[in-house]
C-alpha cells in the first residue's frame, strides 16, 4: 500500500505484523553487612527456573511503564518491598538463548544502598529473598543467564567504587577515614594505602572536618562528614590496584 504522509502510515501500522522479543529489567542491588559485600537475591516462585535464586526484576508494562528506570524501580518494590531513588543501568543484553521462553532482551541496573535506610514496602507480589556474600552468591547455579548479568554488575560496581564517591553513600552522618576506607576495601577486595586514601578523599574535597572525635580502641578518632551534594563525585584518578593483587594468581 502507498501511504501519503507519515500520519496515514501510522494509522495502519500493526505491531503484531513483526515479531518482538520479551523484554525484562533485572537489577543487582549491593549493600555492606557483616563486614562483606553482599547482593540481594529472590527465589522463584514460578516456571520457568522455579525456585532458582535469581537478581529481582521483571516484564516491562507497555501500558503503563513510562521508560526502563520506572520498570526497574516498579520491579524492585514488587519482587522485594524495597524502594531506592538509585538505580544505574549498567548494560542491554539480548539473544535467543537466555530465556527458554523465547528471545528475550533484559536491561541490567545495580545499586549500592545502606537497606537499613531504605523504606522496606509489603506488598503482595513479595517474593522470598535473602542477602548473600557475593562470593557465595557467584557460586550458585542462578536462573536464567543472572550469573553473567551478576558478574557484569560486581565489575561495574568495582570500576565505580574506583573513581566516584559512591560508596560514601553507605556512611552514616558523621565517620572516621578509617571507616570509610574500610567500605571501599571491602567492595574493592583489598586493602588501600592509608595516607594515600586520606590524601585522595580531604583534596578532593569530598569530605569535611565537623570538628568532633569519637574514641575508637583507646584513642580519639577524628569525625567528617560528606561534603559534596549527592554522591556521583568523579575523581580525577582513579584509585590503583595493589602491585601484589595478583601475586597469588
Amino acid at each position: 500500500m502507498h501511504y501519503t504522509s507519515e500520519q496515514e502510515y501510522l494509522a495502519h501500522y500493526q505491531k503484531r505484523d513483526y515479531d518482538s522479543p520479551l523484554f525484562t529489567v533485572d537489577m543487582a542491588i549491593f549493600s555492606i553487612s557483616k563486614g562483606q559485600l553482599q547482593v540481594l537475591l529472590i527465589q522463584r516462585s514460578n516456571f520457568p527456573e522455579k525456585d532458582k535464586w535469581a537478581l529481582p526484576g521483571g516484564f516491562v508494562d507497555l501500558n503503563h511503564d513510562q521508560d526502563l528506570m520506572t520498570t526497574a524501580h516498579r520491579k524492585l518494590l514488587e519482587k522485594t518491598g524495597i524502594h531506592t531513588p538509585y538505580l544505574e543501568q549498567v548494560e542491554t543484553i539480548g539473544n535467543r538463548q537466555r530465556d527458554p521462553r523465547g528471545w528475550s532482551i533484559t536491561s541490567l541496573y545495580f545499586a549500592l544502598i545502606d537497606f537499613q535506610k531504605f523504606q522496606i514496602e509489603e506488598t503482595a507480589q513479595i517474593e522470598h529473598s535473602a542477602w548473600f556474600p557475593i562470593h557465595e552468591a557467584l557460586q550458585l547455579e542462578l536462573a536464567f543467564d543472572h550469573q553473567k548479568l551478576l558478574n557484569l554488575a560486581v565489575d561495574r560496581l568495582s570500576s565505580k567504587t574506583r573513581y566516584t564517591a559512591l560508596p560514601a553513600s553507605l556512611m552514616p552522618e558523621r565517620f572516621t577515614l578509617t571507616e570509610l576506607q574500610t567500605i571501599y576495601e571491602i567492595i574493592l577486595g583489598h586493602s588501600l594505602e592509608k595516607k594515600a586514601f586520606r590524601r585522595r578523599m580531604q583534596e578532593a574535597g569530598v569530605v569535611e572536618e565537623t570538628g568532633q572525635h569519637k574514641i575508637v580502641g583507646k584513642r580519639p578518632a577524628q569525625l567528617f562528614r560528606y561534603a559534596l551534594d549527592d554522591f556521583n563525585f568523579t575523581f580525577p584518578r582513579m584509585l590503583e590496584t595493589p602491585r601484589n593483587s595478583n601475586e597469588d594468581e
